[in-house]
């Protein structure tokens, strides 16, 4: 069990032990033959969710994080392993585990094409059974917040993708499930678009303490929405652990941090020992030194030689960051 905000020690709403998915595939090995072999999409996957958490999973394309969301909604069945969603076995009570989770999956949308929004939502009503008030009342919520009054009388097909991306989120929040997965969330949004789904989820996740599984390529998602991220690649956990972790496992030996100087005036390029000058616009400057290594000595170098306004430490951007784990394991 994890320890959350003030002590409290939160139960895992998701459990993977040991899990495994491999599926048979039939390659060409000659003009006229085939033969059958074994890929690995999940290859001994473990790790706990807790009530309440918000986890980016990330990984490349082919990593095998959309058959581990598949695994864990019950679509598809491990090949070994134990996984549990809420204390339920979702291969084998996929009916009973659908009424408490949500689920958004990319650029495939739950929603009926060629219905209005609003009609796509009554039939959700009416397939989780929900009640009225509760549906009338998570139903303006959504609308608000997602921006979606405009578009509820429009059919699904006239969406653009941000738009039916926005609509998705709020028919699987309908049913105020336990735990969310999100693939792309803000796939096709624009900036402000982007903005207002990430306050929603915050939002969501502060109020009603749902437990969200998100996947992305936008990698601000993860930066801006959550405190833990794990690294998935060729179906194996390559990180597990807090964001700020992240930048210390992929960087080590190999990343670079920036000292960001500001200094009273122009002036030559800083010469200091341990760091060197990537960038000077004005009295600004950059300066690289190694991602291992302490800040301290060279912030007290600096200060002491040059007259300055302000400094900070800038960590490795998060996509250089992963770029360089995947380089490491190749």
């Amino acid at each position: 069990m994890d320890e959350g905000a003030g002590g409290r020690v939160r139960e895992p709403l998701i459990e993977l032990a040991d899990v495994r998915k491999v599926f048979g595939v039939r390659r060409r090995t000659g003009l006229l033959r085939r033969e059958k072999v074994q890929v690995k999409a999940v290859d001994g996957i473990s790790f706990a969710v807790a009530r309440g958490e918000m986890v980016g999973y990330i990984g490349p394309n082919g990593a095998g994080k959309s058959t581990t969301i598949k695994m864990l909604t019950g679509i598809l069945t491990p090949t070994g392993g134990r996984l549990r969603v809420a204390g339920i076995d979702p291969a084998r009570e996929r009916t009973r585990l659908a009424h408490r989770i949500g689920v958004v999956f990319g650029q495939r949308t739950t929603l009926w094409w060629d219905l209005p929004l609003k009609d796509s939502y009554g039939l959700m009503r009416r397939m989780y059974r929900i009640p009225a008030d509760r549906f009338r009342r998570n139903l303006e919520r959504c609308v608000e917040q997602l921006d979606l009054g405009a578009l509820l009388d429009v059919p699904v097909r006239q969406l653009s993708l941000g738009q039916r991306m926005r609509g998705d989120i709020a028919a699987a929040l309908l049913h105020d499930p336990e735990v969310l997965y999100l693939d792309e969330p803000t796939i096709g949004l624009d900036v402000v678009s982007k903005a207002k789904v990430r306050g929603f989820l915050r939002e969501l996740n502060g109020r009603q303490g749902t437990t969200v599984l998100l996947t992305t390529h936008d990698l601000q998602d993860i930066e801006q929405l959550c405190e833990r991220v794990m690294v998935i690649d060729h179906g194996r956990l390559m990180y597990d652990g807090a964001l700020a972790g992240l930048h210390a496992a992929g960087s080590a030996g190999r990343g670079e941090r920036t000292l960001v100087v500001d200094l009273e005036r122009d002036l030559p390029p800083i010469t200091v020992a341990g760091a060197r000058v990537v960038k000077v616009e004005g009295p600004r400057q950059w300066l690289a030194f190694p991602a291992e290594a302490s800040a301290a000595p060279l912030v007290a170098a600096v200060a002491a030689r040059y007259p300055l306004v302000d400094l900070s430490v800038r960590e490795p951007d998060i996509e250089d960051v992963i770029a360089r784990m995947y380089a490491g394991r190749e």
